[in-house]
């Protein structure tokens, strides 16, 4: 909802944070890209894409690259943005998530193999194992047992990473942080969710649960979305670019310049990652800056626009549910391969081609997502 309008000093000064965190990113990324080239940070290619050749480079390219967004937007925000009440919970919320993502980069990359067990093999040890205790502690964890096997679904087919349960987890705990601070901190104001056309519902103590669920949405659909050089960073500009506005619109001065401050690295870093890539986000970006978007957007009272402001990173996710439903409920696949873009880069779409449409499909989504943040 709209507060007050900001006047234009007050936005050209917010606009210079976009050209500090390029700058700062530009400079910072020569020299990170050769940090992550000596320590031989590379994840390598997806099993199903590797006879593709258009990306055989992608077997020698670094990932972490999100890194240096993460830490552009930490450094700037705390030398001159750092606000108790708005800026250290979204900054504390992306570094969780990136520290999560920072640790199944690593173990993606230099980690053993992992093995969780299987629902059936529990089952049987239910009924075979020689100790009583043990069957009894079986039963007793059954349930979490389950919630793992079938959390096993939503993941990738590496075997070294964080295991998705363990992602989840440690979500919840970064949702927990927002909710905690939009339910107690910011006051009784920030529990209404507004529609467009003046449309409003106090959700209460519910928002707790609605904010906990966004921000883990929104943090694993960037996540999902980031399978192509530029095309997770040259959305993630636009999106961060609608906030500044709405931020600056609402009145929120403080989350406009983070935003601001988001957008110019991420400028930075998709200048790098454009096809061919000298680095990908990874993990430590997507999830670090897809908390940073869900916080942000709830901050300055736009959970009702969201899902436009992020429409092609929430399709990218869909389409992700959609084929693991259809493949265990019906036994067959709906797309070539999930998430979307790899859909249409198995259907014979170049690299370039799927991520340019996906940018422009994602710009006019925001651009309506802007104007009904306005009504």
């Amino acid at each position: 909802m709209i507060t007050f309008l900001q006047g234009t000093a007050d936005l050209a000064y917010i606009l210079s944070f976009a050209i500090i965190g390029s700058l700062f990113a530009f400079l910072l990324a020569p020299w990170f890209i050769r940090l992550l080239r000596y320590l031989n940070i590379i994840k390598g290619v997806k099993v199903e894409l590797a006879n593709l050749g258009s990306r055989a480079y992608k077997a020698t390219t670094p990932t972490m690259g999100g890194f240096l967004v993460v830490a552009t937007v930490a450094i700037i925000t705390y030398l001159f943005d750092w606000s108790r009440s708005f800026t250290w919970v979204p900054i504390g919320v992306m570094l969780i998530s990136a520290l999560l993502g920072a640790l199944d980069d690593i173990m993606n990359v230099y980690g053993a193999e992992r093995r969780s067990r299987k629902l059936k093999h529990v089952l049987m040890l239910i009924r075979v194992h020689n100790s009583w205790k043990m069957r009894i502690w079986y039963v007793v964890t059954l349930p979490w047992t389950a919630f793992k096997r079938l959390s096993v679904w939503f993941g990738s087919r590496t075997s070294k990473g964080i295991f998705v349960h363990e992602k989840l987890i440690l979500q919840f705990i970064a949702g927990t942080v927002t909710a905690y601070w939009i339910y107690n901190k910011l006051g009784p104001a920030w529990h209404f969710i507004y529609f467009p056309f003046g449309g409003a519902w106090n959700a209460g103590w519910f928002i707790v649960p609605i904010v906990i669920f966004v921000v883990m949405l929104t943090a694993n659909a960037v996540n999902i979305a980031d399978g192509m050089d530029g095309l997770a960073g040259g959305m993630l500009i636009t999106t961060f670019g609608a906030l500044t506005f709405l931020s600056w619109i609402n009145g929120f001065g403080e989350i406009a310049i983070l935003n601001a401050t988001t957008m110019g690295a991420l400028a930075a870093y998709t200048y790098f990652n454009i096809k061919p890539a000298r680095f990908i986000m990874g993990d430590i970006g997507s999830l670090g800056l897809g908390a940073l978007l869900a916080v942000n957007a709830m901050a300055i009272g736009e959970i009702g626009a969201l899902f436009f402001l992020g429409f092609m990173f929430y399709i990218e996710a869909i389409s992700v549910v959609i084929q693991i439903g259809s493949r265990y409920l019906f036994g067959r696949k709906v797309f070539k391969m999930a998430p979307l873009h790899h859909h249409f880069e198995l259907s014979g779409w170049s690299e370039e081609k799927t991520v340019m449409r996906f940018w422009v499909v994602h710009f006019i989504f925001v651009v309506f997502g802007f104007w009904l943040a306005l009504h």
